[in-house]
């Protein structure tokens, strides 16, 4: 690794302070260097505290992905049984799709440590900075009708999110149709794309990026009052390598289970996990606002809300807020 000498000498201090002066002459560069690659190694996950007159203190460092070490924590027959790992990429969605159009078989993920155009639902970008996320797709190819397709991100909920509690605790729920949220803040997104021929499936990517150890300070500021992660939640650091066993494990139970029984245990499971249900909702889609109380799923998917009116509505796309 390029850095491995810098921080070697901090792994000698064990959390102590290195001045600057100390790291250029072991290193025998610059202090212009230092500066430089201490930047370096922030912009890939690593946190520094800076204190005049006594240096660099290395705070944390992002846990690396290795092929061994995912492979302990994946303990499916299909789901995640070949891995393709990259240090950066603009989106997995669009390395699985590639992958999937080439023949790539069901049960292939894609992961990437940083992406430089995260793809999140209705077009919009995903922040996915180095070291500190897990950002992954997933290669499906189920042998469903496309209207099928919404009960399967409902799915992929709720293998993420169960698979997020029994990890680090803590008590995430679901947002309809494909957040997670931690205290009102998102955590999680879901992204399932399909491509299609005769309204069935070839395929369907599940992209899954999920907040692991980002810092509060690592948020844009226009994200720090709506997303949340992991690590903040928890109060400590998460192996992201875990998690991903985590998430294909639960993930493969589900799909398994939705082969053989169908939806409703599936929607079940997700009004028992859910954060909207029994909150107060908006939806705006074509025009149409729709505001009441979330009081469940339909047996399709979409999500019910008894409006104000007392009249019982359906949501099937679009975005869904909530007010309280």
């Amino acid at each position: 690794m390029k850095y491995k000498m810098l921080l070697d000498l901090f792994d000698e201090k064990s959390n102590g302070f290195l001045s600057g002066e100390e790291i250029s002459n072991r290193l025998s560069i610059s202090r212009a260097a230092v500066w430089k690659q201490i930047n370096q190694l922030r912009e890939l996950g690593y946190e520094f505290e800076a204190v005049s007159r006594k240096g660099y203190r290395l705070l944390y460092k992002p846990d690396e992905y290795e092929h061994k070490d995912l492979m302990q924590h994946i303990n499916t027959a299909v789901f995640g049984s070949r891995l393709h790992i990259l240090e950066s990429t603009t989106s997995t969605q669009i390395e699985a799709i590639k992958l999937a159009e080439e023949g790539a078989e069901a049960g292939t993920l894609v992961i990437s440590d940083m992406q430089t155009s995260g793809r999140g639902r209705l077009g919009r970008s995903w922040f996915s900075p180095a070291g500190k996320g897990i950002w992954m797709s997933l290669v499906l190819r189920p042998e469903l009708p496309v209207r099928f397709m919404p009960q399967l991100t409902l799915l992929t909920g709720v293998a993420v999110c169960s698979a997020i509690r029994t990890v680090t605790g803590v008590e995430a729920g679901l947002k309809w149709p494909n957040d997670i949220l931690i205290g009102g803040r998102k955590v999680c997104g879901i992204l399932l794309e399909a491509a299609t021929e005769d309204n069935k499936v070839r395929y369907c990517i599940a992209g899954i990026g999920i907040d692991v150890n980002l810092s509060e300070q690592d948020y844009p500021e226009e994200l720090r009052s709506i997303a949340t992660s992991l690590r903040m939640e928890a109060g400590t650091s998460v192996s992201r390598s875990k998690l991903i066993g985590a998430v294909m494990n639960e993930l493969e139970a589900r799909y398994l289970q939705y082969e053989k029984e169908g939806f409703a245990p599936i929607l079940k499971e997700w009004e028992a996990l859910s954060a909207s249900i029994g909150k107060q909702v908006r939806s705006v889609a074509l025009n149409q606002v729709i505001e009441g109380t979330a009081i469940g799923l339909s047996d399709s998917g979409g999500l019910m809300v008894l409006t104000e009116e007392g009249m019982n509505s359906t949501i099937f796309s679009g975005e869904v807020e909530i007010i309280q």
